[in-house]
Order: structure tokens, then sequence, then C-alpha cells
């Protein structure tokens, strides 16, 4: 069972350039913590792919023993694990976000 979810949490995080596993959707958070890393994301104006693990029980566990990280939001670009809430936000208000964003290639939508 386990091996299934992580198969397609693998598949998601390669297609997708940035992905954050969350509480609800984009559009409707469904928790403080994931509405706060779509706010810098879409700050930042970086297209992502938002994955409500609320819709799958199977998921929101198996997402915490793929990182063995153990709270939602799940932050991966370019396949590689960036952090919860609070790291996403130090890295957002340091700039390092940012430029993780540019080194992996992730470009910015233009306003």
């Amino acid at each position: 069972m386990t091996d299934t979810v992580h198969s397609r949490i693998q598949a998601e995080i390669t297609e997708n350039p940035v992905v954050l596993y969350m509480k609800g959707t984009p559009v409707f958070p469904q928790c403080g913590f994931s509405a706060r890393v779509v706010q810098i994301l879409s700050h930042v104006g970086v297209p992502f792919k938002g994955v409500n693990v609320l819709e799958d029980m199977e998921l929101r566990e198996g997402i915490k023993s793929f990182t063995n990280w153990p709270t939602i939001p799940q932050l991966y670009v370019k396949g590689e694990f960036v952090g919860g809430c609070d790291i996403v936000m130090e890295m957002f208000q340091s700039g390092e976000l940012q430029s993780l964003m540019e080194e992996k290639g992730v470009a910015a939508k233009t306003a």
C-alpha cells in the first residue's frame, strides 16, 4: 500500500517542477499553514501544483512517511523536498526561496 502511494508521490514531484502537498486547494486552503505557503508561492509568482491531502487518507499518511516529515504542507521543487511552512517562510524572508527557484530553473510568472 505505502509503496503505491510513494510511487504516486514520486511521479508527481518528478512531473511537476513545484508541488505543494497541502490541506485544501490553492484556491481554498483548509489550514493556515497551507494558506501561508500558497500566499508565498503566489507572491514569488511561481506556478505550482497543489495536492489536497484531505481527499485521500492514504496520501495524507504516505506523504509523511515519504519524507519522514510529520507535518503538512510540504513543498517540493524539482523533486526535492524543501520543507514545511516555517522553513518556506524563513527562506522567503531571507530571499533564499527565490534563489532556489532560480537555481532550479523554475521561472516566476512575469506580472
